[in-house]
């Protein structure tokens, strides 16, 4: 009676790939400065098996303005992070999520008069 039944587990089921904690700090963080200049307005988050995505969208009935993707099996080779723009083009791609994200925070700056 007192037995304890493991869960039921899929013997084919791999596990989904997400942001950690830190990755999704310098992606909000990015992300409120750009919310404070007015250009974003919405996001999202998808985890999928091979990929996670951080969808980032001026209206929410759009398609994502950019695309911030995680992609582990490409570690090695060209760098797991990349930004992919509206039009599918990847803008900025490598290992250092920082480093990647910068081709975004270019939309920050400018001209003061």
């Amino acid at each position: 009676m007192n037995s304890i039944t493991p869960f039921p587990t899929h013997p084919g089921a791999t596990e989904q790939v997400a942001f950690h904690r830190t990755e999704l700090g310098v992606i909000l963080s990015l992300y409120g400065r750009m919310v404070a200049a007015g250009e974003w307005r919405d996001y999202g988050i998808s985890t999928l098996r091979e990929v996670a995505v951080f969808s980032v969208f001026r209206r929410t009935a759009e398609n994502p303005l950019y695309r911030i993707e995680k992609r582990p099996k490409l570690r090695s080779k060209q760098g797991q992070y990349a930004v992919i723009g509206i039009d599918g083009q990847v803008l900025k791609r490598g290992h250092d999520l920082r480093t990647v994200l910068r081709v975004l925070e270019r939309k920050l700056i400018r001209a003061v008069e």
